[in-house]
């Protein structure tokens, strides 16, 4: 249960395509537990990264038309992660809203700073020097952050001011993301089940 014991904060979504077939678990106030399928072993390993920094439970199964490419599936992956996000985060009464991380490994930092606003937006200012990391087209993790966004109603700003490995630059991103994410869903014990906005709604 989370903090404030108003409800459990899980959600499943099904995304079905001709193109992909997505399942999407999420457990919001959980211990960062994983069990991640895409097809795509590289993404596999940043889905995992994501839900063990940000101590989201994540459950993720996705069958794609990877004999074309992968970016039907990132993208749809994307799009199903934050729209279980969106639901299981509900009314957003009582959490933080607002989160942001420095992240280093080694010689890359990633900075991410991110509005759960219901107002999707991505800045993205990440450059890569090679194509592919594993199997996966790096331009494919602009796609799958700006799905996820605009699913989640996420304001997302992501930057890599430092970094010559990519590998590095990518997995600081998402562990950032992660860091992130887990402040803003928290529940702020000082906000009384507050909604974190003057407007009266998000």
């Amino acid at each position: 249960m989370p903090k404030d014991g108003n409800h459990k904060r899980c959600e499943t979504v099904v995304r079905k395509t001709q193109e992909t077939d997505v399942k999407v678990s999420v457990n919001l106030d959980g211990a960062g537990a994983y069990n991640v399928s895409t097809g795509i072993g590289f993404f596999d390993h940043m889905l995992e990264q994501l839900a063990k920094h940000s101590l989201i439970d994540l459950e993720i199964a996705a069958q794609g038309d990877l004999h074309i490419d992968a970016h039907h599936t990132a993208e749809d992956v994307g799009i199903t992660l934050g729209q279980a996000i969106k639901a299981a985060v509900g009314d957003k009464r009582g959490i933080r809203r607002y989160g942001h991380f420095n992240l280093v490994m080694d010689e890359a930092l990633a900075r991410v700073a991110l509005d759960l606003s219901n107002r999707p937006y991505l800045i993205w200012d990440v450059d890569f020097t090679v194509d592919k990391l594993g199997e996966m087209d790096t331009e494919l993790f602009q796609e799958f952050f700006n799905a996820l966004a605009h699913a989640a109603g996420i304001t997302l700003h992501v930057e890599v001011p430092h970094g010559s490995n990519n590998h590095h630059m990518i997995e600081a991103v998402f562990k950032a993301f992660a860091k992130s994410l887990r402040m803003a869903l928290e529940i702020d014990p000082r906000a009384d089940g507050a909604l974190p906005s003057t407007k009266g709604a998000l």
